[in-house]
């Protein structure tokens, strides 16, 4: 670092205390354009991303007051942001409140109202916002850390939505390291983010470089071993086979060229054709054949970028599960194959283990031999090898490695607990452990310590992972990276991939940042050429705020909350299932398309909902004209497994009033008389065929439960697709509506499945006064049905369990004077089940 720079300059400002955050001239040019317009900062790893936050947020807090948000996508990073936050600002003692999951969702709401800065995971506040806890009407500013996660069905992008429409004063800032080099995934995160300005930096940058740290990179090639080599032969051929056979179905493939995302790519195009109703039987023959190519192009890739042991493990996880009753027949045919008993002979047999092994070995005990408190870490795409690097490192002398993976388990591989992961962090840092070999996991999302070294065992052909697996090195001194590829394989092609993306990706923001800043280019881009600049100090930038924008509003806001009038006014429906748009009237039953003759669909969406017509849906006066005045606010009861689903945010779109509860049947309760089980197309297959609870199960308790079941089935594939007959299927359809009287409706996705949901609770709750009830009205015809449902309501005893004791006491008054050791004389009532009955009948009456 620059001499000029080794005598720091530190913050200013009312909200941050004396001393404590470095004052960088980088970061006060990028701060004076993200004061007042919605931006996205890419700024490399441990630039100051956070520090660039902090300067946005305490200036919106002294010119607007209320409250910031900053989200950020784990816990662990909260955490970290937190005890920053904490550490560095003047504020009140429980001013910053941090909420994650670990937080009761009613202690969040009362520590929102105290809090003037809140650090949260994205899910926690939109499982907020859905329920109404609390609204963001006085934030002045929200920080979208790890921006780039801004696409498709995240958080990010409902609560951006949410803010825009909401807040007095709404700023964004977004902030990231590595956007993505696809310019339409660019687009996509500055359009959820509504960004109006574009601030790019890289470590090549005139005002950057007196405080980067040099990076080391080194490309080790490797050759592949013959016996190796052997064994790969023995799967290719394989492959080769698979690919003539495919070819002979009308799908060839370039057998020099297979890509991962060309197989991807057909995989899905085969899966989509099987959906037509007049789909050629060879396409079945065409799914199972792809499927064989899939696990035998995993089996090259293994032999070639990791190993005999990782392959080996593979080969005889497919060669137990062929012997197995529910093998598939994919599996059973390629453990049949000639070549694949060859291969697997040849893996157990062969006593050389791929030299990447080996290179590890090397470079792990020269780095700790050199500088001995080097701290190293290990990037491997797959558990089984962080298992086997781990192995081959404990036997070298100094060397303290541990594995690094990720919460989920698979097959006997257990998972880390965050608890565990925090716990091996901090080891790493406090020096127990000087090799930490981990997977993506490690990559984004905690506050791994900086390193000396960092180690790919392969390369990754994603510029967003190579560039935050770089980054773990060189934050506070020269860092060195080492990328071991073995040549003649994939690890080359990713190699190239992964570098040419990153190009692309400067490339691509760089035009962005022209795009969006216009004449505010030349303020982002220049550098440290005039020095006088060094002695502009971060009061400066704010006089310069306060004079240039004062207490103007983003022109931005007025255009969302204009488009949020437009989308309000698109999805009125009225009572006779009429749909409204300004753009164009149509019929409900054109919105939910069905087939003439459904093979599998007994209703259409509109048939099923004839009841809800008050009028003639072609007359005018059932289509509500935009200026309708407004009517009572619709409630619906959603069920906290719902929350991942994107209905509840179409939902709360459309104006209906949420709560979240654990629900013991149902998935919404739209009135007394009336709850909602959702499936979608693949929940459907899967609850018919088995698990823990099957689907008549969930119906028959929905039943029991509620006088309108419904059953909404999500989804435009066929619901043949899959391992039931049709007609097994059409019979359990015929037992659902006629047997257990639930109603089946139909909807292509989860817009639809909200739009459905609305029409319900407007039809139960305006036109027939209904209220919400969790538990149900439903009326029993009989007396014995009203004292079996009595007895069934409560947990844990269900309607066979109330059959049985009735049966047995002969009446409820007998059953609730019974002892628990007389209830557990009854064949199949276990003491859990007396106990929960004697609680619920000697408990007080408590609200």
């Amino acid at each position: 670092m620059s001499e000029e720079f080794s005598n720091k300059q530190y913050i200013k400002h009312p909200l941050i205390l004396e001393n404590a955050v470095e004052q960088r001239l980088y970061q006060l040019n990028i701060v004076s354009g993200c004061t007042a317009r919605n931006s996205l900062v890419v700024l490399p790893t441990s630039l100051g991303k956070t520090v660039v936050a902090l300067l946005v947020m305490v200036m919106r807090l002294e010119k607007f007051g209320g409250k910031v948000l900053l989200l950020s996508p784990t816990k662990p990073l909260v955490e970290q942001h937190f005890d920053f936050f904490s550490r560095v600002m003047k504020l009140p003692e429980g001013s910053i409140k941090s909420f994650t999951g670990s937080v009761a969702p009613e202690k969040r709401s009362e520590m929102w109202s105290g809090a003037s800065i809140i650090i949260a995971t994205p899910q926690v506040i939109e499982n907020d916002l859905i329920n109404s806890r609390f609204s963001l009407k006085d934030v002045s500013c929200i920080v979208f850390d790890e921006a780039h996660r801004s696409v498709g069905n995240y958080a990010y992008t409902y609560i951006a939505e949410k803010y825009m429409a909401a807040s007095d004063f709404p700023l964004i800032l977004g902030i990231t390291a590595s956007p993505g080099s696809e310019k339409e995934k660019i687009d996509e995160v500055c359009g959820a983010l509504f960004i109006e300005n574009v601030v790019v930096k890289t470590e090549g940058d005139a005002d950057i470089k007196p405080y980067v740290h040099k990076k080391e990179i080194e490309w080790m090639s490797l050759e592949l071993p013959k016996e190796l080599a052997e064994i790969r032969e023995a799967l290719k051929k394989i492959l080769d086979e698979r690919l003539d056979k495919l070819a002979e179905f009308g799908y060839p493939l370039d057998k020099k060229f297979l890509a991962k995302r060309d197989l991807l790519a057909l995989q899905s195009q085969l899966t989509a054709a099987l959906r037509s109703e007049d789909a050629d039987p060879s396409l079945y023959q065409a799914v199972s054949v792809m499927a064989e190519i899939m696990k035998i192009e995993h089996a090259v890739e293994l032999i070639e970028t990791q190993g005999t042991k990782a392959l080996l493990a593979y080969l005889k996880k497919m060669d137990e599960e062929a012997g197995t009753s529910g093998a598939s027949k994919a599996v059973k045919r390629l453990a049949a194959d000639l070549y694949f008993r060859q291969a697997l002979h040849l893996t157990e047999k062969c006593g050389v283990e791929h030299p990447k092994f080996y290179a590890v070995q090397r470079i792990v005990s020269e780095q700790l031999s050199l500088s001995p408190d080097s701290k190293v870490i290990i990037f491997t795409n797959f558990r089984e090898t962080a298992n086997i690097v781990k192995e081959a490192l404990s036997e070298v002398p100094g060397v303290r490695p541990i594995r690094f993976v990720g919460q989920g388990s698979r097959s006997k591989d257990k998972g880390l607990t965050q608890k565990q992961q925090t716990e091996i962090i901090e080891q790493f840092r406090a020096g127990e452990h000087n090799v930490l070999i981990a997977t993506s996991v490690a990559e984004e999302g905690l506050d791994i310590p900086s390193t000396d070294m960092v180690l790919f065992y392969e390369p990754v052909p994603s510029e967003i992972r190579s560039i935050q697996r770089k980054g773990r090195t060189g934050r506070f001194q020269t860092g060195r990276v080492i990328m071991l590829i073995t040549k003649g394989t994939r690890d080359e092609a990713y190699r190239w991939s992964s570098q040419n993306k990153e190009k692309r990706m400067l490339f691509e923001m760089k035009s962005l940042q022209k795009e969006y800043s216009g004449g505010q280019r030349d303020v982002f881009l220049k550098g440290t050429e005039n020095q006088n600049e060094n002695q502009k100090t971060f009061s400066d930038f704010e006089k310069e705020f306060k004079s240039k924008y004062g207490s103007q509003k983003s022109d931005i806001q007025d255009s969302i909350r204009k488009s949020d009038v437009q989308k309000s006014n698109a999805s009125k429906i009225s009572d006779s299932g009429t749909f409204s748009s300004p753009a164009d009237d149509f019929h409900i039953s054109e919105m939910i398309a069905v087939s003439a003759e459904p093979p599998l669909r007994s209703h259409a969406f509109s048939e099923n909902f004839a009841s809800c017509s008050d009028s003639n849906p072609d007359s005018d006066s059932a289509k509500i004209p935009e200026s309708k005045s407004l009517e009572p606010t619709l409630k619906i009861l959603a069920d906290t497994r719902e929350i991942k689903s994107g209905v509840l945010k179409y939902l709360d779109k459309y104006g209906i009033e949420l709560k979240t509860t654990k629900l013991d049947v149902a998935d919404y309760v739209v009135s007394d008389d009336m709850a909602v089980e959702r499936k979608t197309i693949a929940d459907f297959s899967s609850s018919l065929i088995g698990g823990k609870r099957s689907l008549f199960s969930q119906l028959i308790d929905l039943s029991r439960a509620y006088k309108k079941p419904i059953l909404i089935i999500e989804g435009d594939e066929d619901l043949a697709v899959g391992q039931m007959h049709e007609n097994s299927i059409r019979g359990a359809l015929l037992s659902i509506e006629i047997d257990l009287n639930v109603s089946i409706f139909y909807t292509k996705n989860e817009e639809e499945t909200a739009l459905l949901l609305k029409m319900m609770a407007k039809k139960e709750q305006i036109n027939e006064k209904k209220t919400v009830n969790p538990h149900g009205k439903k009326p029993a015809k009989t007396t014995h049905e009203q004292q079996e449902y009595i007895l069934s309501s409560i947990s844990g005893v269900g309607p066979h369990a109330a059959q049985i004791l009735l049966q047995e006491f002969g009446s409820l008054n007998h059953i609730f004077n019974a002892s628990e050791e007389e209830l557990c004389r009854v064949k199949g009532i276990g003491k859990v089940t007396a106990k929960r009955i004697r609680e619920v009948v000697e408990a007080e009456y408590k609200k």
